[in-house]
Formats: structure tokens, sequence, C-alpha cells
């Protein structure tokens, strides 16, 4: 299992606090690690269309995160598309 409860613990911790886990910046950087996780399976994996729709579905949900983020406060958009690498 590539996702142990240790990492996303991990990943909540570092983003927004361990016990807040339906933060935006929580979500968006859980978001961010599993789309990379897909994106290097469908490296290998070309034709796994449903793996793709995933991919597609999730990438989604970040960028509506990301906008909701963005409108509500600006400063927290910047500095998590700033830590997290994300292109705008």
């Amino acid at each position: 299992m590539y996702l142990t409860k240790e990492k996303k613990e991990e990943i909540f911790a570092q983003h927004g606090g361990a016990t807040n886990t339906g933060n935006a910046e929580g979500q968006i950087a859980l978001f961010t690690y599993r789309i990379a996780h897909l994106t290097e399976h469908l490296k290998k994996n070309r034709h796994d269309y449903n793996t793709e729709r995933s991919l597609v579905l999730l990438v989604g949900k970040r960028r509506a995160l990301l906008d909701y983020l963005k409108k509500k406060e600006i400063n927290r958009y910047r500095e998590i598309i700033k830590v997290l690498n994300i292109r705008k």
C-alpha cells in the first residue's frame, strides 16, 4: 500500500496540524501526494484509463480547493503553492 496511516499523519502534521485533517492545506498536500503517485503509475502503465480518469478527478478536486483558498485567504494560497511546488 502506497499510503500508510503513518504517512498520512505525517502529511497532515506538516501542512496544517495533526488533529485538523479537514483544513484546506492538509487536503491539498494529500491530493498532491496522491497525484504524484498516480502520475508515476501512469508513466509505467500508459493504457490504464481508469487510473487516468481518477487522476483527472483528483486534479480537479485539488484545483477547487486551491481556488477556494485563493478566494478566502490569498497568503495561505501563496504559501501552499510555494511549499508544494504547484504550478498556478
